[in-house]
C-alpha cells in the first residue's frame, strides 16, 4: 500500500490525516504510433505522477494522488478509430465535482496534472477559481518541464523518441518490437504561420500523419526514458512540496 497513492490506501489510514494537496492526473485514450498502446499518456501520468509524490513523501509533504482520468480531448483525431474523446466541456463539469468535493472537505490546494497535449485546462481553472475562491487550483504538463533537446536526439511530441522511451522503461511488455515503428513523419499546415505560437488551428491527425505519431521514435532506448523519469519526477517532487508548503495567502514576492 502506497499512503499517497487515494485508490490503495483505505479509510484506517486517512481518517486522521490532514491531506494539503491533491493531485488529479490526466491522460487520454487514443492510438500512438504503431507501436505504443492507447493508453500511453495514462500510463506516463499514472507513473510519473506516483513517483513524483513518493519523492514528495518521503519528505514530509501531505498529499494524495487521485485516480487517473483516462479520457481526453481528442477532437482533431474524430476518424482515428477508437480514439475516446472527452469535450472540454465535459472536463470542467468533471472538474467542478472534484473540486466541490474538495473544498468542502478542506483540501484547498488541487494540482491537474496533465498527460495529454490535446487537454488545455487554464480557461477552465479561470472559471472555477471564481467559483470556489477558497481553492488554489494550478496545471501541469509534465512533458514540458524539462529540455528534452538534453536528452532526446529527435523532436516530436507524441509517441516520438521521448515517449517511447518512456514506455520501453515502464512498460516495455506493452511496446511493439521496433520494427513496427512508423517513421512519426508529420504533414505540416501549407500556411506557414501555424508552425509559430501565435497563429493556431486545431492539428487534424489522419492528414497530418500516417501512422499517428508525430516525431520519429526509432533512437529511443531503455536507457534514455530511466534518466528521463528520474529527472523529472525529482523536479516535480520539488515543485509539491513546495505546494503543500505554500502560503496561499502569502505566495508572491515583495
Amino acid at each position: 500500500m502506497r499512503s499517497y497513492i487515494l485508490a490503495e490506501t483505505n479509510w484506517k489510514h486517512l481518517k486522521d490525516e490532514k491531506i494539503e494537496l491533491a493531485i488529479l492526473p490526466w491522460g487520454a485514450t487514443e492510438a500512438h504510433n504503431y507501436h505504443l498502446p492507447y493508453a500511453t499518456d495514462n500510463i506516463e501520468s499514472d507513473f510519473l505522477a506516483a513517483e513524483s509524490a513518493r519523492l514528495a513523501w518521503d519528505k514530509g509533504a501531505k498529499l494524495t494522488v487521485l485516480p487517473t482520468i483516462p479520457f481526453g480531448v481528442n477532437t482533431g483525431q474524430s476518424d482515428i478509430y477508437l480514439d475516446i474523446n472527452l469535450n472540454p466541456s465535459t472536463q470542467l463539469a468533471i472538474l467542478r465535482d472534484v473540486i466541490t468535493v474538495l473544498n468542502r472537505q478542506g483540501i484547498h490546494k488541487l494540482l491537474v496534472f496533465n498527460s495529454h497535449g490535446g487537454n488545455d485546462f487554464k480557461t477552465m481553472l479561470r472559471e472555477l477559481g471564481l467559483e470556489f475562491p477558497k481553492m488554489f487550483l494550478a496545471s501541469s504538463n509534465w512533458f514540458q518541464a524539462m529540455d528534452r533537446a538534453s536528452f532526446f536526439e529527435m523532436d516530436g511530441d507524441h509517441a516520438e523518441e521521448m515517449e517511447t522511451s518512456l514506455l520501453l522503461y515502464l512498460r516495455p511488455d506493452l511496446v511493439l518490437p521496433k520494427e513496427t515503428w512508423g517513421a512519426g513523419k508529420e504533414r505540416k499546415q501549407k500556411i506557414t504561420s501555424f508552425s509559430e505560437n501565435w497563429l493556431w488551428t486545431e492539428r487534424k491527425w489522419s492528414k497530418a500523419t500516417a501512422d499517428t505519431g508525430i516525431g520519429d521514435p526509432r533512437q529511443a532506448t531503455r536507457e534514455k526514458g530511466e534518466v528521463f523519469f528520474k529527472k523529472v519526477t525529482e523536479k516535480i517532487s520539488k515543485v509539491l512540496i513546495e505546494l503543500c508548503d505554500m502560503d496561499v495567502e502569502n505566495s508572491y514576492g515583495a
